[in-house]
C-alpha cells in the first residue's frame, strides 16, 4: 500500500507542480508514446542483453517485493523458532527419530505444522543439510559456520540480482533520454525554416525526452531497485536466524539457550517477546501430548 501511495504521490507532484505553474500537457501527451518507444524501448532491450532468461523471470517476479513488502513476517520468526526448538530437542532425545523428518521434511509432522516455512524450500535444504551434518558428526562448529557462511553469502548474492539489474536501467535512463533528445533536435533541425511556434513545439517535444528519462530513473527505477534491495536484505535476516541457532546447537548449548540466540538475533520490528515464544512452545508442547 506505501509503494502505491508513493507511486501516486510522484505523478500528483511532478504533473500537478507544472499544471500549477501554467505548463501545458498537450506537448508532453503529443510526444510522450513516440519518446516512451524510444526510452523505454531502449531500456528494455538493454535489460535483455545483460540478463539471461532466469534472471528476468526473477527480476519480474521481484518487483512485487515493492507493494508487497518483506515475505517474513513476525508470526513466521516466531514459528521458525517453534520449528527448530521441536527438531533439535527431537535431534537430542533420539537420533535416529530425526532422520525421518530431515530426509522427508514434506511428509514430517512437524515441519507440517509450519505451511509457510515448508513452502520456502531454501529454508527447509538450509535446516537438513545442516542437522544432516551433525548427524553425521560433522560437528565442528567453525567449519559448520564457514560452509553456512559461504552458502548463504551466494544465496544473498544470487537474491540481490533483481535489484542491481533494475538499478542497472536506472542509471541507463537519463542517457537513454538525452539520446532520445538529440533525435528530437535532428528532427527540430530538419524543419529549421519553419516559423518559431513550429520549432518551438519541436523544441519542447524534443525536451520531453530529457525529463522522460530523468523522471522514470530518479522517480519509478531507482526507487524500485532500491525497495527490492531492502526487502531482500530484510528476508535474508530469516535464513541468518537459522544459521545462529543451528551453529549454537553444535557448540552443544542447552535447547532453549539455541532458540533464545535465535530470538535475540531476530530483526527487531520481527522479534517475538519471550514470554510470546514460551507460550507458543507450551502451546506446541500440549497439542504434542494431546497426540
Amino acid at each position: 500500500m506505501i509503494g502505491i501511495i508513493g507511486v501516486i504521490t510522484i505523478f500528483v507532484m511532478v504533473f500537478g507542480g507544472y499544471l500549477l505553474a501554467g505548463g501545458k500537457m498537450g506537448i508532453i501527451l503529443k510526444s510522450l508514446p513516440f519518446e516512451m518507444i524510444m526510452i523505454c524501448g531502449a531500456a528494455l532491450g538493454a535489460f535483455l542483453i545483460s540478463n539471461d532468461g532466469s534472471a528476468i523471470k526473477h527480476t519480474m517476479k521481484d518487483m512485487g517485493k515493492v507493494f508487497k513488502g518483506p515475505k517474513w513476517k513476525h508470526e513466521d520468526y516466531r514459528d521458525l523458532l517453534c520449528l527448530l526448538f521441536e527438531l533439535i530437542r527431537l535431534a537430542r532425545q533420539n537420533p535416529v527419530a530425526i532422520e525421518e523428518h530431515i530426509e522427508s521434511p514434506d511428509a514430517s509432522t512437524i515441519f507440517s505444522k509450519y505451511p509457510r516455512i515448508l513452502k520456502d524450500k531454501e529454508a527447509i535444504a538450509l535446516i537438513c543439510d545442516t542437522m544432516r551434518s551433525a548427524s553425521m558428526n560433522y560437528d565442528d562448529p567453525h567449519q559448520v559456520e564457514e560452509v553456512l557462511d559461504k552458502r548463504m553469502e551466494a544465496n544473498l548474492e544470487h537474491a540481490m540480482h533483481s535489484s542491481h539489474a533494475l538499478q542497472v536501467v536506472a542509471d541507463g535512463l537519463p542517457a537513454l533520454g538525452i539520446v532520445a533528445a538529440v533525435l528530437g533536435v535532428i528532427k527540430t533541425m530538419a524543419s529549421i525554416d519553419q516559423p518559431p511556434e513550429v520549432l518551438g513545439k519541436l523544441i519542447g517535444g524534443a525536451l520531453v525526452g530529457t525529463f522522460l528519462g530523468v523522471f522514470l530513473a530518479y522517480g519509478l527505477v531507482g526507487p524500485f531497485a532500491a525497495k527490492v534491495s531492502d526487502v531482500t536484505k530484510d528476508e535474508a535476516y530469516f535464513y541468518q536466524l537459522i544459521r545462529e541457532v543451528l551453529v549454537a546447537n553444535l557448540h552443544n548449548h542447552a535447547t532453549n539457550i539455541c532458540i533464545e540466540v535465535g530470538r535475540q538475533n531476530t530483526p527487531s520490528h520481527c522479534r517475538p517477546s519471550y514470554s510470546e515464544l514460551e507460550e507458543a512452545l507450551k502451546r506446541n508442547a500440549r497439542k504434542l501430548v494431546m497426540l
